[in-house]
């Protein structure tokens, strides 16, 4: 098995606008050993949030090679990356993406459900006690703070103990005495579950807490 949870070999993503081309990524190679954890930084529209969709699956590079654990996923079809990324691959968005109908336990719970773990209440109540929200498990999204919103979004994110965890800037919407919380929160939860992460963060309080942060400009590490 490889030494490394996530490795990326000259990537590139290049648009077109109809008459031009765009290079908005060029030859981005880099290798996360597991269990670790990685900020990536950079200005707006460096190319951040476009490589983390590369890493994740959830984009197809225009060339270059994305591997999970040793697995080239790059050629798998939307289908094949989504079976690939169940119960082990996470997401944490800064827009939180939680669903309003559902309850904060029942958001907990999705991924579980998804998995066919259904029937694990108790780890999702657990993982919400963990963030600080026993009191607030039957509350709907619209009733909490960014913060908590924030928070359930996280214990669902572990709810499955992921390998790999991906988080597009988790405290971008936060004040900062919650965004403090909530990642301090977030590398306890890393640490216990030995998850590899990849942030993408402009907070260079939260690039200061990961072992190795990669500065990008204009679509390269610099």
């Amino acid at each position: 098995m490889s030494a490394y949870a996530l490795e990326a070999d000259s990537l590139s993503k290049t648009v077109f606008d109809g008459e031009d081309s765009i290079d908005i990524l060029s030859e981005i190679s880099l290798a996360v050993p597991a269990a670790s954890s990685l900020a990536l930084c950079g200005p707006s529209g460096c190319g951040k949030s476009t490589l983390l969709g590369l890493l994740g699956g959830l984009d197809t590079p225009t060339g270059g090679t994305v591997c999970w654990f040793g697995e080239p996923i790059s050629g798998l079809s939307e289908e094949q990356r989504a079976a690939r990324r169940n119960g082990s691959l996470g997401f944490v968005f800064q827009s939180f993406q939680l669903l309003p109908q559902l309850s904060a336990l029942e958001n907990v719970l999705l991924p579980l459900a998804l998995a066919g773990r259904a029937q694990e209440t108790q780890r999702a109540e657990d993982l919400l006690e963990r963030v600080g929200l026993a009191q607030r498990m039957r509350h709907f999204p619209a009733t909490l703070s960014g913060g908590e919103q924030q928070r359930v979004a996280l214990a669902r994110a572990f709810a499955l103990s992921p390998r790999l965890l991906l988080a597009d800037e988790p405290t971008g919407s936060l004040d900062a005495a919650s965004g403090d919380r909530v990642m301090a929160l977030f590398f306890e939860l890393q640490r216990q579950h030995q998850t590899t992460v990849v942030v993408v963060t402009h907070d260079q309080s939260l690039a200061a807490r990961c072992d190795r942060v990669i500065q990008m400009k204009a679509g390269r590490i610099v």
